[in-house]
């Protein structure tokens, strides 16, 4: 089901809990609420949906990517300056982020996966990782 997209600061702020097989639905929902941003979006929280789990949905490529319980366990020394927006709030902001990481999480079929990414999508995870740890840009 497509969801209202959160944009109370207060809410967003709010650090997300662990996620299980119970809080599949809210995946799902990332999903069907991604793919009708798709034009103007490029992941989700959970927690834009107002759902306080640790569940993020990535736009990687044609095909978005559902990860449970996201974590990134190494990251490259190398790291960039830039201005990224976000569904939630209005405009652009300034931050950094890391040009590599590696990721541990859990798929829809509750599966563990451990992956490295880079450049813009590496970008899109640690952003809606951030969003779960209730930090904002």
């Amino acid at each position: 089901m497509v969801r209202e997209i959160v944009k109370d600061v207060m809410v967003l702020m709010r650090k997300s809990e662990t996620a299980d097989k119970e809080d599949l639905q809210t995946a799902r929902d990332l999903l069907d609420t991604l793919n009708a941003n798709k034009e103007i979006c490029v992941g989700l929280a959970a927690n834009m949906i107002g759902v306080h789990k640790n569940i993020i949905a990535v736009q990687m490529g044609m095909v978005p990517v559902i990860m449970i319980n996201p974590s990134i366990i190494s990251h490259s020394k190398e790291s960039y300056e830039t201005e990224e927006g976000c569904l939630s709030l209005d405009g652009v902001r300034k931050t950094v982020r890391w040009k590599e990481i590696e990721v541990e999480y859990s798929d829809m079929f509750l599966k563990k996966h451990k992956n490295k990414y880079r450049d813009f999508t590496a970008e899109i995870i640690q952003h809606e990782i951030d969003h779960c740890k209730g930090i904002v840009i």
